[in-house]
């Protein structure tokens, strides 16, 4: 008979116990698990609680992109909050429409003052100071 190490395929079979380690003696059962083998099914017992598997896949999944979204949305506000000139100045064309409304006139400085309702005689105001 050949050396463990050489042993393979069919002539595994050949050995008592089917050449499993520790299952000397002991004539395999027609499914080819051991008598004694306490549960013949347990390497797929996993199935069992499949559905429930999946849930916690799923959980884990939507937890992970909620907060992949939430850190967007951190940045997308701290990006906000930074000073962009690209972004946050207007661009020269709206500067020069503005410019282009703006007129300077000093014909009607007398008309603003007498259309006031500011007191002319009143004392220069000073933050701080009581009168």
């Amino acid at each position: 008979m050949p050396e463990p190490a050489e042993m393979s395929g069919p002539e595994v079979a050949k050995t008592p116990g089917g050449g499993a380690p520790g299952k000397e003696g002991k004539e395999p059962v027609a499914n080819g698990h051991s008598e004694g083998e306490s549960n013949p099914f347990a390497e797929y017992m996993w199935m069992e609680n499949e559905e429930e598997y999946n849930r916690q896949v799923e959980e884990e999944l939507l937890e992970q992109e909620f907060l992949e979204r939430c850190f967007q949305e951190m940045l997308d506000e701290e990006d906000q909050d930074w000073f962009i000139p690209a972004r946050d100045l207007p661009s020269v064309g709206q500067i020069q429409q503005q410019l282009n409304g703006l007129s300077v006139n000093d014909g009607n400085q007398e008309d603003i003052a007498r259309k006031s309702s500011l007191n002319p005689e009143a004392k220069e105001f000073v933050p701080g100071v009581k009168y």
